[in-house]
């Protein structure tokens, strides 16, 4: 998109299934994990880290390493620290097999923060220590949760003492009460037994149930989550929640298991085709035992399938082969439109997009737009044009907002000579409009140098209405165009004690159980058609000094359905949310912004 929002994270979980020794270096585990980092490095640029742990390790030896960074080349500062430890040690010739990092287990990380500081104290993964191996875990996720106080308050309740309100720690904690429960458990069980402590903590790695410890843990969360595990012992595990929101994938031959956020990173770096590639159902953890055995069990009863769309429009790799397909059909689905506003005058529109996440879905309609042109015997050509660069390397230490605000219409520069002044409209492609900013600063500005005759702004997604708050930064409505647009419809109309009206109906949604909660914010989009709403979206966008006529488009959700009809989480452009945390949390936005309050609401 045009307009910055940040990424859901990325996860890559490694096991090797056989010896270090039987693989090409000592170092094979890391390679991959490198590489599928690297591929994936779009979904997390706040900080990225890396954990990995030695399968039967010598008592008096490190087994797990962990190393994170926020350095601005995260990945790259991560394993130039894991090798010049390696470098180390060998040039203490010590033993090969205690190479630092250099486990049979490994679990990446990269993140795009939703909330709070970018400090290295945010970076997964996260660990929790114990001298029993079985007792240690380390947790990495791609996830948000909607109702973190109500599970920190569960520690307070078990008679722990958090010290941080993080979603990652509460996790953390809430999952490692239950594997010391488990490990009790166990102890107990052999205790009686009569065998000693050392053949104890051996029968508690090989029989400890990863999958009892998930389902009790998980049973008060509510969001949008993957999960991804490691016990210090050599178990593993990938989580995925009940709606299927994040997403995951997994691949499992003889010699490696591997899971990870986005299928084709799995498929280009391990050289396999997408039909031995598995999808983790929804609500169901991928086990691994640290004897490399592994099942996929249910933790939660699978729920409504929600799988999240923006994943399809925008943040997952295009290269994917239902994404790419998913993408041209969303701009297939928007060239009818396109068509009745250019007047079919073809010979006179130039068609160009931004940023390159929207080539496919321009790609889509241009094919479209052909088949209209053919069936209407137009003879005319589609002029495809690339109008508009974003010059990543343009950069200023200026701090005064006004100055800065006057630079940002330098970050896009524009192809001169290919548009007929006072002649042409120049249709842009965009994958989705947001907050509208970067459009009425730079964008709009900068196209309009070109004297067309009008510019159509067309964004491949639907209007954003709504809060997201299961791993998307868009936690506000203030910072929706859309919300503004229905706002300043609402009081143009005279109906501003109508939002007075819903603000008392969301205060008294919030004192309900979040289970019984509905969306008051829906009401406030009800008296508008979409057309209406975007075309005071077009107006609160349009520079005053524009002098083309401007008009933009969006992406119906039925069309959007019928282009990702296995990705049908919209409630950030419907409101439906899947879980009732996600309702709560809306109402709680609204009240926010009518009392004035920043910030998110959960």
């Amino acid at each position: 998109m045009s307009e910055f929002i940040k990424h859901e994270c990325g996860v890559v979980l490694i096991r090797l299934r056989k010896p270090r020794s039987y693989y090409k270096n000592s170092n094979y585990g890391l390679q991959i994990l490198y590489q599928m980092m690297e591929k994936m490095r779009n979904r997390g640029q706040d900080g990225a880290g890396m954990a990995s742990i030695k399968l039967h390790p010598q008592p008096g030896v490190p087994y797990l390493y962990r190393h994170r960074s926020v350095a601005n080349q995260a990945i790259q500062d991560i394993f130039d620290h894991i090798y010049n430890s390696q470098h180390q040690h060998q040039l203490l010739q010590l033993n090969e097999d205690d190479l630092p990092y250099s486990g049979e287990l490994l679990l990446g990380h990269l993140r795009y923060g939703t909330f709070g500081k970018n400090g290295i104290e945010s970076c997964h993964p996260f660990k929790r220590s114990n001298n029993w191996l079985s007792r240690s875990l380390v947790l990495a996720g791609n996830f948000n949760l909607t109702n973190v106080d109500e599970l920190f308050q569960q520690l307070v309740e078990l008679g722990q003492h958090p010290v941080e309100r993080a979603d990652t720690v509460t996790v953390l904690e809430k999952i490692g009460h239950f594997l010391d429960r488990e490990n009790d458990r166990l102890f107990k069980h052999f205790k009686d037994q009569k065998l000693t402590n050392e053949a104890i903590s051996v029968q508690i790695q090989t029989h400890l149930d990863l999958a009892s410890v998930l389902q009790e843990s998980s049973k008060k969360w509510d969001g949008g989550f993957v999960m991804s595990g490691l016990i210090g012992h050599g178990d593993a595990f990938v989580f995925r929640d009940a709606h299927g929101i994040r997403p995951a994938y997994y691949y499992v031959d003889e010699d490696i298991i591997v899971a990870a956020s986005e299928r084709p990173v799995i498929q280009t770096v391990l050289n396999v085709s997408q039909d031995t590639i598995h999808e983790l159902p929804p609500g169901q953890a991928l086990l691994i035992k640290k004897d490399g055995t592994f099942k996929c069990e249910v933790i939660l009863p699978a729920a409504e399938r929600q799988a999240c769309s923006f994943e399809r429009i925008y943040f997952s790799r295009g290269n994917d082969t239902d994404i790419y397909q998913e993408r041209k059909a969303l701009g297939r689905h928007l060239a009818h439109q396109v068509w009745d506003a250019v007047k079919h005058q073809l010979q006179n529109t130039v068609f160009s997009f931004i940023p390159n996440t929207a080539e496919l879905a321009f790609y889509g309609m241009v094919q479209e737009l052909e088949k209209l042109a053919h069936q209407q015997h137009s003879e005319a050509r589609i002029r495809v044009e690339k109008l508009i660069y974003k010059d990543a390397k343009l950069r200023t230490f200026i701090t005064d907002q006004a100055q800065r605000d006057d630079l940002v219409n330098l970050v896009y520069d524009i192809t001169y000579g290919v548009v007929k002044p006072h002649q042409d409209t120049v249709v842009v492609m965009d994958d989705s409009i947001v907050r509208g900013t970067t459009l009425k600063r730079s964008i709009l500005r900068i196209i309009d140098r070109l004297q067309p005759k009008k510019i159509i702004i067309v964004s491949s997604a639907p209007q954003i209405r709504y809060p997201d708050c299961y791993g998307i930064d868009m936690a506000e409505l203030s910072r929706f165009i859309a919300f503004e647009a229905a706002i300043a419809l609402t009081r143009e109309r005279g109906q501003a004690k109508t939002l007075d009206h819903l603000h008392q109906l969301a205060q008294l949604e919030l004192l309900k159980p979040k289970t019984e909660q509905i969306n008051i914010v829906q009401a406030l989009y009800a008296p508008f058609n979409d057309a209406e709403i975007s075309n005071k979206i077009a107006e609160l966008v349009k520079p005053k000094e524009l002098q083309a006529e401007l008009e933009i488009i969006y992406q119906t959700i039925p069309g959007l359905h019928a282009s990702c009809p296995n990705h049908t989480g919209d409630w950030y452009f419907s409101g439906c949310y899947p879980t009732p945390g996600g309702t709560k949390v809306c109402n709680q936005a609204f009240v926010n912004f009518m009392e004035g309050k920043g910030g998110r609401a959960y």
